[in-house]
């Protein structure tokens, strides 16, 4: 398929994003142009126009369709499928017990509760204009990005005759710690029923296509995310203050990726050493409960809630901290692991993780397991040769994990499914 057209159908793209999805998308369409590919890439809104050579975006909202007079449409500007999770639901009692037992639970909140009517509607309507955009723009290989594009991809399928790969980085038992939302999950099931090929981004999220979506083993090929080259980082000697370790968290603040769990070591570790900050980079509905716990902890002036940051200030955040820790309850990837080694940061992450398959200079801990990721971030702030060593050797390690190299397999992917 070497010069070859592939219609992508993606949620959001850097620096149109929220989150990591939009800074991957991007990554795979700068490899796979360096690998000859010519990618038109379909975006539900974009902002202003952001045309490259061998990258045309088209921008959905301005592809006129018929809308059913069923469904009422908003103008509103889509959020990533990384901020279109969150729930209104109190965690207070529940995160407790969560906490107590390790087990997984989650809000028995309905679809629209907890994704939004408007979401589900801006699906469906994305579906139409992407029939209507396959029909114009001739191409070898559909590719879709995770399950609000799936629709769209099986009704450009269903135009172009073409084949479509869908390319899973979450699926919804991940992002619902194990309690999924049936609507979703009925999407995610079709979408990859009707894909030619899947494209897992780790082994642990291929176990749980194949064990909760009824699909073949064979028809999922693992393609792990990787990082973009990058000159080496300069780590920033400039801190909150001249004394104080940091402690840095990013991700969204929901139940999914534990930063409560963190919150609940920070306490144990401020029993052993106080000049220590914890700084937490994000925004979500656990955010009144997370300021809520660390009052009733009593370590409020050592907690820092930054909201979100753009890219170049993360990676500032990243190059101050002593250690990251990604203490997520279920993750499919994590490619902040990679962010923050790529800025000599040293990582403390959760077994329950998929970049866990990939790195293995970093130190692992069960998400729920407070007392073993108290030791091992006193471990990290307290030892100044343990910590140059991870994040040395973890460094060495992401040289192999890069986008030019994972793109190869996933053009692999689109010449199996052409070749049949």
């Amino acid at each position: 398929m070497n010069k070859g057209k592939v219609l992508m159908l993606g949620w959001e793209y850097a620096p149109f994003y929220s989150g990591g999805l939009g800074i991957v998308t991007r990554s795979i369409v700068n490899s796979l142009k360096k690998q000859g590919m010519d990618i038109i890439l379909v975006l539900p809104k974009v902002p202003f126009e952001l045309n490259e050579d061998q990258l045309e975006i088209i921008n959905a909202s301005k592809v006129k369709i018929e809308s059913p007079e069923s469904i009422i449409y908003s103008d509103i500007e889509i959020n990533s499928l990384l901020t279109a999770y969150s729930t209104s639901y109190s965690y207070k009692e529940r995160i407790n017990k969560l906490i107590e037992i390790g087990a997984k639970e989650m809000s028995d909140k309905t679809a629209n509760e907890v994704y939004g009517t408007n979401l589900f509607n801006e699906v469906e309507r994305y579906a139409q204009k992407a029939a209507k955009i396959a029909e114009k723009y001739p191409h070898q290989v559909i590719h879709t990005h995770d399950w609000m594009t799936a629709k769209a991809g099986l009704a450009a399928k269903k135009v172009s005759n073409k084949p479509m790969v869908m390319h899973i980085h979450a699926t919804e038992f991940e992002r619902s710690a194990g309690n999924p939302n049936q609507d979703v999950y009925e999407i995610e099931r079709e979408g990859m029923n009707g894909a030619s090929k899947i494209i897992a981004v780790s082994e642990r999220t291929k176990e749980k296509i194949v064990s909760n979506y009824g699909v073949s083993e064979d028809k999922v090929v693992v393609v792990h995310n990787a990082i973009e080259k990058y000159p080496q980082a300069k780590r920033i000697g400039k801190k909150i203050n001249k004394t104080d370790k940091i402690v840095l968290f990013l991700g969204r603040l929901t139940l999914q990726k534990g930063a409560e769990f963190l919150l609940e070591a920070a306490e144990k570790v401020l029993r052993h050493k106080r000049r220590v900050k914890f700084v937490f980079i994000g925004h979500g509905d656990m955010l009144p409960f997370l300021i809520k716990r660390s009052i009733d902890l009593g370590i409020e002036k050592k907690v820092m809630f930054t909201g979100f940051m753009d890219h170049e200030d993360v990676d500032k955040a990243y190059q101050m901290a002593d250690v990251y820790v990604m203490p997520s309850v279920d993750e499919p990837f994590g490619i902040t692991t990679l962010e923050a080694i790529k800025n000599g940061t040293p990582v403390i992450i959760s077994k329950q993780s998929g970049v866990s398959e990939v790195i293995v200079n970093a130190l692992k801990v069960d998400f729920w397991d407070i007392d073993e990721l108290a030791n091992q971030i006193l471990s990290v702030i307290r030892y100044n040769p343990l910590s140059k060593c991870i994040a040395q050797n973890a460094e060495e390690e992401l040289k192999r994990l890069d986008w030019d190299k994972q793109c190869k397999k996933i053009m692999n992917v689109y010449e199996q499914v052409n070749s049949k």
